[in-house]
Formats: structure tokens, sequence, C-alpha cells
């Protein structure tokens, strides 16, 4: 269980209720304002048939200044059609009258279950509520209300100086299964009160996405709602970054993205069912894009999958999804796949220094490398994903009972 202490961002207040859009009664509604001048920065999902909540908020967002968020937990308002859209605008709406402010500064988000509208009465009662318990100390409620089949709630904050000035940065997110970029169902919320140019912010929000959330997967399936907000207050006592190769900017960039790597683990780690940790880390390639290639054809593999949950040092599962990752001009010969620090594969074939005891002791662990170097360039990427065990084919089974 995640216990880290949160910090309170100057500018931001957060506030959550049980508006009973969750089966369970937990909260699931959170309302999350910002000071005003602060600067938002986003990023969506891929998927064509992204939510009414996520076409909503890129809308709102090229409009106006954000100054507030909306989040339900327990529906996912997505397949919803021009209802859908409707219902989004209208709990933006809600937000806007009780906080006074545009409904377009407003941006809505939504996860649960597809295909279902938004319970609209149990939104309208519920927006007071969350708002009348705003606090900057709002930071562990918030991150509970966000989740849905996840077994624990995913939040850090970290306290770090630039040039002596001390800022503060905090993130949480959602996500356990519907894993898989771009981006990775999740959904993730941080907030700093560093001063940042606009240009400065979504630079890092893209980058720092582009090497946590979208790094990793847990059954391949990519959502129709996943968001990821990062807002900055601006009240730090600091001069404004502006340049992206400030030594300012370059000591943001790093804290923000150890932070949500640190996050895209945990909603790795707390996969639907999980029982192991992966990294497949693919070295030596000759571009990203073909390093990145070769760990997603490892990382979705059902065999492979399915082998660590079984603790079974069933190597020849790697090198077959390996092999038809679609590598071209492809040397088998130069390939080396190692599991942990014990050499699977080389020259073509087993590792004459293989055993199977080996491979079984490192099987046997929670945390485990898969190691693929191709051998033909200087490019790395490393992936994070989980095994499939019996629990993921039940929780999903049972996802609407």
């Amino acid at each position: 269980m995640n216990t880290e202490s949160m910090h309170p961002v100057a500018g931001v207040y957060l506030g959550t209720t049980a508006a009973k859009i969750k089966k369970s009664g937990a909260e699931d509604l959170l309302v999350m304002t910002f000071h005003p001048g602060s600067r938002t920065a986003a990023t969506f999902t891929q998927n064509a048939f992204c939510a009414a909540p996520v076409t909503l908020a890129k809308q709102h967002l090229r409009l106006q200044a954000t100054e507030a968020l909306i989040i339900n937990s327990g529906n996912a308002n997505a397949g919803t059609g021009k209802q859908g859209l409707q219902e989004a605008w209208q709990t933006c709406q809600w937000v806007a009258t009780e906080l006074e402010i545009a409904t377009e500064s407003v941006l809505p988000f939504s996860t649960g279950v597809i295909g279902q509208n938004l319970p609209m009465q149990k939104m309208q009662l519920g927006i007071p509520n969350a708002i009348a318990n705003q606090s900057v100390m709002g930071w562990d409620a918030a991150s509970k209300a966000i989740m849905t089949t996840d077994t624990c709630a995913k939040k850090i904050s970290r306290q770090f100086e630039i040039d002596g000035h001390l800022v503060t940065l905090n993130g949480i997110a959602k996500g356990s299964g519907m894993i898989h970029p771009n981006m990775a169902t999740m959904l993730g919320f941080a907030a700093t009160d560093a001063k940042i140019s606009q240009a400065c912010l979504e630079k890092a929000l893209k980058d720092a996405v582009a090497v946590s959330f979208n790094r990793i997967t847990v059954d391949g399936d990519t959502s129709t709602n996943d968001a990821c907000t990062l807002t900055a207050t601006q009240l730090a006592d600091m001069p404004e970054i502006t340049d992206v190769h400030s030594d300012a900017y370059q000591t943001f960039y790093q804290v923000l993205e150890a932070l949500m790597v640190d996050l895209a683990q945990m909603i790795v780690r707390d996969g639907e069912g999980a029982t192991k940790f992966v990294s497949v880390i693919v070295e030596k390639g000759a571009s990203s894009e073909e390093c990145l290639q070769v760990a997603y054809a490892v990382a979705l593999s059902p065999l492979v999958k399915t082998a660590l949950f079984a603790s079974d040092p069933n190597w020849g599962r790697i090198l077959a999804a390996v092999g038809r990752s679609g590598l071209v001009d492809f040397d088998i010969e130069a390939l080396q796949i190692y599991l942990g620090d014990t050499l699977l594969v080389e020259n073509g074939g087993r590792a004459e220094s293989y055993t199977e005891a080996a491979g079984q002791a490192v099987m046997n662990q929670t945390d485990i490398d898969i190691r693929i170097l191709l051998n033909r360039g200087d490019f790395s990427e490393t992936v994070w994903t989980t095994d499939f065990s019996y629990d993921y084919v039940r929780i999903n089974a049972e996802y609407r009972s």
C-alpha cells in the first residue's frame, strides 16, 4: 500500500465525495481547482473511439485557461454518442456555476464501464459536495476517488530546489487493467507550484509521458479514456522557466520524469491479477522504434505472460516472440537474450552456459528483467509489464457484475 505523505501544492484545491456512481459506495467524484493564472498541459488517448470527456477536454483546453478539473470513476461516458458529449458539457457547467468561472475553463474526465450514460442526477448532487470538501490537503482522498479496479492508491509527492527556490510537484494516477499505449485505462493528474511557461510545460509533459505511461502494458488494450494533465500554479518564489535548454528546466524535467515513471510502474505492479513485475529491456537496436517493436512483442505475448505466472523458464516463448516481432534483416546469430543475469540465447540457439536451475531461480522472483540484445546499433528502450494470472480472467469476466 502506498502511504506516502503528500505535500500541499500552493494554489491547488481538491475535494471528493461519494456520489454513488460506484456500486461500492466509495468516493467516486473529484473536483480540483487551480489558482487564477495557472497553466495546464494535457495528453490524451490515441484510441479513435475516445470518450466524450476526452473530446470535450481537448476542446476546452484550446479555448480557455484551465481553472478546474471534474473527474468521476465508475462510469467512462464512452461510446455514448452526442448524449455523452452533452452530459460531459453539463457536468462542466455545473462545476463552473458553483465556482463562478467559465464552463470552458473546466476539463472533464471519466473512468469506468464503457457504453453507459452518466448518472446525471448523482453528478449534479455530488459536485457541490465535492467542492464544499475542497482542501489543499485533499490529495490522499483524491487518489482514492479516481480508482476503479485498482487495489491501491497511486500517489507521489516531491519537493526539490531550482536555483535555491523550493518547488513542490505532486502526482496521482489510476490504472490496473486495459493498460497499453497510447496512453497506457489510466488517468494521471499532476500539479506543481513552479513558474514555467506554457511551451515548457507542454514539452515537459509530452516527453515525460513518452517514457513513462507510454512504456507500460498490462493487456494490450488501449483505453478510450486515457488522459494525463500537468498544471503549474506559478506560485513558487522563483524566476519563470522559459528555456527548455536551461538548467532550471532540466532540473524540473528530471523530477517530473522520475515521478511519472514511478506512477507508471505503480500501475503495472497493480495490474489486474498481477503476480510479477517484468522489465523488458531491448538494447543495441538500430533505432528506438525497433527496440520498442521487439519489447512489445515480448511484453504482449500471452504465452510469455502465462509462463511468467507459472514461474516456468520456458525461454523458447521469449525467443519466438522476438522472432515474430517483424525486424527487417534480423540476424538471429547476433541475438542474445538474458533472463536476469542468466544468458538464455546466443549464436542462434540456447546458450551453452544455460541451465534449467539458473532459469528457474530467476523465474521464481517477483521482479524479473528480460534483456534482449539485438547487437545492431546503439539504441535501447524499456517496457514494463506483468504476467497473466487466473485472477486477470476472473476480474475482467466479473467487471460488470
